[in-house]
C-alpha cells in the first residue's frame, strides 16, 4: 500500500501545505482536549480522544512489536459507514518498527509495502466496539486510514501513546531545527517540555530525547543573548529534576556559569542538577563535561558574595545533617571534580614538562633538562670510632665516647650503581639521598611556578573543599584511601602553596585514631613515595621541621601491627630526620630510638653510638634511655639460664601477678607456659616476649586479645603450641599468627575466627598439624 498517494510525500506543494497546517495547530492541541468521545454516525464505533488515562496507567515506549494491520482508503467521510459495515476488510499481522521518523513493518509486503512517515499522519485515535472486543488505533492519513488491532486494551494504548509520542518529537525536531524567531522557539520548547512530564510513556528516553533536541539547538546558536540563556534554562528545568545533562547542554551550562555567575539560575536551577549528580553519576569518565559542568558550578558559588562559606554550604548539604552521609557516591565524585580542577590548574606547565625532572630530581634540586647531573652520592666521613664493649647497650657507668663530627662530601659518579651506602644502620647497600643523612644542609628546592590569577583561584578553593572533606568523620576512611597513591601532578606537589593547603588534610589524617585513616599515610606499594615520605624532613612538600612527620609516626607506631618492620623502614630511609628531631628533644623520636635500641634494630656500632650521644643530649632522652638500660639489665636477668621448664599460674592471677613472678628470679629455660583461666590481657605479652625458650603458651578463658598476638608474633618465633580456646581474639590479631612458621597446634575454638582467616592461616603456615575451630564460622 502506497502512503504517498494523494500528494502526501511525493508531491511536494500538498506536503507543504500539510505541514504548514499542522504547524498552525497547536503542538499539544490533542493532549490539550477534555474527554470528549464523539459518535460517527449512528454506529456502534466509538473514537476516544482521551488521549491520557484518567485511570494514571503508564506504559512502557514501544520502539518494535507485533500487531494486526488494516489499510482503508476512502474519502474520510465515510469512515463511519465503513467501520459500521458487517463486513471488514481483512488484517495482516505484521512486525511494526517505531524509527524516528517512519512507521517501518520488518516485512514490507501488503498494507505495509512502503513505510508510513509520521509527517503524513493526520490524525491519531482510539477506536473500540461494542459488539466485538476489538482494540483499534487509528491512523489518518491524506487518502485513506490504518488501523493497528491489539490483543487487549492496555496494548492498544501503549501503541497509541508511543505512535503519538513518535510523531510529536518528530514535529518537534522539525520545528526546533534552526528556528527564525527565538520567542517562538521559547514557546516551543516549554511545550515539548510540558508534553515530556504529562505523558504516560515511561522511558528514559521519555525525557532524554527533549533535551537531545535542546541540546543541539543550543550547540547550534551559539550567540544567544543571556536572557535567552536564562529563559530556556528556567524552561527545561523540570526535566532535569530526575535525569542528567546531555553533553551539550553541559557545555551550554559551564559557560552560563563561567559568563553570568551571579544570575540566580546558577543557585535556583542549577543546584538540584548538581546534586543529582554528585549522588547519582558512577563515573565521570563515561561523561567528563558532568564533571566539568560541577567543577564550574562550584567556581561560580565561589563568586558569590559569601565566597567559600556558600561552597561550605553546599558541601554540607551533600553530606547532610547526620553523622553518616546517606549518599556513596558523593565523596568520590566530589573527589574526581576537586583532583580534575586542581590538575588543569597546572596543565600548562604538565604540556610543555617534555621530559621534565622526576621528584627524586626535584628533592634534589634539579629543575632542568640542562641542569641534570650524575647521581649525587653522599657518604659520611668520620674518624674510626673507638672499639666498643660486647654489650649492645652501653651501660650508664661507661662514658661513651663524644659525638663524632659528621662531615658531608659529595661524590660525583656517572656510574651510581657502583656507588653503595657503607656503614648505614642496617648494613645494607642503598643509594642514600639528603634526608638519610642526618639532614646536614638539604638543598631542597622545589619548582619555580607562578600560576595565572584565574588558576591560583581555582586551585585555592578546591584544594579548600579537601580540607573540608577531611573534617566529616565517616569520609575520612574513603577519602584517606582515595588519596593514598598521591593523585597529583608532580608539579602541584612541588609548588609550596597547594602542599601548604594539603598539610592541612594530611594533619587530619595523622589525628585520625582509626588504622584505615592512618595507614594511608604510606606509601600503597614499596618502592613508591607516599604522603608519610613527602612530609617528612627533606620531602618536597616538609615545611615545619618535621612536626607533621612526627605526628605520623607517632600514630603509625601507635597501630602499627608490624612494629618491628615499620622500626627497620625507618632505620633503614628515616634514621637522619628521627636523630634530628629527637636531638631538638621531640619524645616521639626518642622513643623511636629507643625502642630500636632494644629491639636491636641497628646493627652497625657507630650508629648505635650516635644514637646513645643523641639520646643523652635532652633530659627526656637521658630519662628514657635510662629506663631502657633499667630493662635491658632485667631482661638479662631473667633470661639467663636457669629457673623451671614449666609454669602455671593460679586462677583470677593478673598481669601484675605475672610480671611480678617473672621479675624474682630468671626463667631463661620456661618452654610451657599456662595461663588458663587467669585473668591477664594483652598487656602480659610485654612480659612474654621476654621468654626466649617459650615454646607452649596456654591463654585458654583469658582476656588476651588482638594487640598481645601481634605483639607476640613479632618476637616469639620458637613458639609451637598456642591454645586461644574462648579468647576475644578476632581477624585482625589471628591474621599476625602467619608470621610464626613454627606453630604446629593452634586451638581457636570459640573465638571469632572467619572462614577465609583460617584458609590463610593455613596456606601461610606450613607446620601446623593440630588445628581446633570448633564453635567458629570457619567450623
Amino acid at each position: 500500500m502506497d502512503f504517498t498517494s494523494g500528494g502526501v510525500e511525493g508531491s511536494e506543494p500538498h506536503n507543504n501545505q500539510f505541514y504548514q497546517c499542522e504547524e498552525n495547530k497547536p503542538l499539544l492541541g490533542e493532549m490539550s482536549e477534555g474527554n470528549n468521545n464523539s459518535k460517527l454516525g449512528a454506529g456502534p464505533c466509538k473514537r476516544s480522544l482521551h488521549h491520557c488515562s484518567s485511570s494514571g496507567m503508564r506504559y512502557k515506549l514501544l520502539h518494535e512489536g507485533d500487531i494486526q494491520v488494516c489499510v482503508v482508503k476512502h474519502p474520510r467521510t465515510f469512515l463511519s459507514k465503513i467501520l459500521t459495515s458487517k463486513f471488514l476488510r481483512r488484517w495482516e499481522p505484521h512486525h511494526l518498527t517505531l524509527a524516528d521518523s517512519t512507521l517501518t513493518s520488518a516485512t514490507p509486503t501488503g498494507y505495509m509495502e512502503t513505510s508510513l512517515p509520521y509527517s503524513s499522519i493526520e490524525d491519531l485515535q482510539l477506536l473500540s466496539w461494542d459488539n466485538a472486543p476489538k482494540y483499534c488505533v487509528q491512523l489518518s492519513f491524506p487518502g485513506g486510514t490504518v488501523l493497528l488491532q491489539a490483543a487487549n486494551s492496555y496494548l492498544r494504548d501503549q501503541w497509541f501513546h508511543s505512535l503519538q509520542w513518535k510523531k510529536k518529537i518528530y514535529k518537534y525536531r522539525k520545528v526546533l531545527n534552526n528556528p527564525s524567531r527565538w520567542d517562538v522557539a521559547l514557546k516551543e520548547i516549554r511545550a515539548l517540555v510540558d508534553m515530556a512530564l504529562t505523558s504516560p510513556l515511561q522511558d528514559e528516553s521519555i525525557h532524554q530525547a527533549p533535551l537531545h533536541i535542546i541540546s543541539t539547538l543550543l550547540a547550534e546558536n551559539s550567540n544567544l543573548s543571556p536572557q535567552d540563556h536564562e529563559n530556556i534554562i528556567v524552561a527545561i528545568a523540570p526535566l532535569l529534576e530526575n535525569n542528567h545533562p546531555p553533553p551539550d547542554l553541559c557545555e551550554f551550562f559551564c559557560k552560563h556559569c563561567r559568563e553570568r555567575p551571579r544570575s540566580s539560575v546558577v543557585i535556583e536551577v542549577f543546584t538540584p542538577v548538581v546534586q543529582r549528580i554528585l549522588k547519582h553519576n558512577m563515573d565521570f569518565g563515561k561523561c567528563p563535561r558532568l564533571r566539568l559542568f560541577t567543577q564550574e558550578y562550584i567556581l561560580a558559588l565561589n563568586e558569590l558574595n559569601g565566597g567559600m562559606e556558600v561552597v561550605k554550604k553546599f558541601i554540607h548539604s551533600m553530606h547532610g545533617p547526620t553523622g553518616q552521609c546517606p549518599h556513596p557516591r558523593v565523596l568520590p565524585n566530589l573527589v574526581a571534580v576537586c583532583l580534575a580542577a586542581i590538575y588543569s590548574c597546572y596543565e600548562e606547565f604538565i604540556n610543555s614538562r617534555d621530559n621534565s625532572p622526576s621528584l627524586k630530581e626535584i628533592r634534589n634540586g634539579c629543575q632542568q633538562q640542562n641542569d641534570r647531573k650524575p647521581p649525587m652520592p653522599l657518604r659520611l666521613l668520620r674518624p674510626e670510632p673507638p672499639t666498643p664493649p660486647p654489650a649492645t647497650i652501653l651501660p650508664l657507668s661507661t662514658t661513651p665516647s663524644p659525638p663524632h663530627e659528621i662531615l658531608v662530601e659529595l661524590e660525583r659518579n656517572n656510574n651510581s650503581a657502583n656507588t653503595k651506602r657503607k656503614g648505614g644502620p642496617t648494613g645494607g647497600d642503598s643509594e642514600p639521598n639528603l634526608i638519610d643523612c642526618l639532614l646536614v644542609s638539604p638543598a631542597v628546592n622545589t619548582l619555580s611556578i607562578q600560576l595565572p590569577a584565574q588558576a591560583d583561584r581555582v586551585l585555592g578553593c578546591f584544594a579548600l573543599i579537601l580540607k573540608m572533606l577531611s573534617d566529616y568523620d565517616d569520609w575520612r576512611p574513603a577519602l584517606a584511601s582515595l588519596l593514598q597513591p598521591i593523585p597529583f601532578p608532580k608539579e602541584a606537589l612541588a609548588h609550596a602553596k597547594f602542599t601548604k593547603e594539603l598539610k592541612y588534610v594530611i594533619q587530619r589524617f595523622a589525628e585520625d585514631p582509626r588504622q584505615e585513616v592512618h595507614s594511608c599515610l604510606l606509601s600503597v606499594r614499596s618502592g613508591k613515595d607516599g604522603w608519610f615520605q613527602l612530609y617528612s624532613p627533606g620531602g618536597v612538600a616538609c615545611d615545619d621541621d618535621g612536626e607533621l612527620f612526627a605526628s605520623m609516626v607517632h600514630i603509625l607506631m601507635g597501630s602499627c601491627y608490624k612494629t618491628k618492620k615499620f622500626l627497620l623502614s625507618l632505620a633503614e630511609n628515616k634514621l637522619g630526620p628521627c636523630m634530628l628531631l629527637a636531638l631538638r628533644g621531640n619524645q616521639t623520636m626518642v622513643e623511636i630510638l629507643c625502642l630500636m635500641l632494644e629491639y636491636n634494630i641497628i646493627e652497625n656500632k657507630d650508629t648505635q653510638l650516635q644514637i646513645i650521644s643523641t639520646l643523652e643530649s635532652t633530659q627526656v632522652g637521658l630519662r628514657m634511655y635510662e629506663q631502657l638500660c633499667d630493662r635491658q639489665r632485667e631482661l638479662k636477668e631473667l633470661q639467663r639460664k636457669g629457673g623451671p621448664t614449666r609454669l602455671t599460674l593460679p586462677s583470677k592471677s593478673t598481669d601484675a601477678d605475672l610480671a611480678r613472678l617473672l621479675s624474682s628470679g630468671s626463667f631463661g629455660n620456661l618452654e610451657n607456659l599456662s595461663l588458663a583461666f587467669t585473668n591477664v590481657t594483652s598487656a602480659c605479652a610485654e612480659q612474654l616476649i621476654k621468654l626466649p625458650s617459650l615454646k607452649q603458651l596456654n591463654l585458654w578463658s583469658t582476656q588476651f586479645g588482638d594487640a598481645g598476638l601481634r605483639l607476640l608474633s613479632e618476637h616469639l618465633a620458637c613458639l609451637q603450641v598456642l591454645n586461644l580456646c574462648e579468647t576475644p581474639v578476632t581477624d585482625a590479631g589471628l591474621l599476625a599468627l602467619s608470621s610464626m612458621k613454627s606453630l604446629c597446634s593452634l586451638n581457636m575454638n570459640s573465638t571469632k575466627l572467619t572462614a577465609d582467616t583460617y584458609e590463610d592461616l593455613k596456606a601461610k603456615l606450613p607446620n601446623l598439624k593440630d588445628v581446633d575451630v570448633r564453635y567458629t564460622e570457619a567450623w
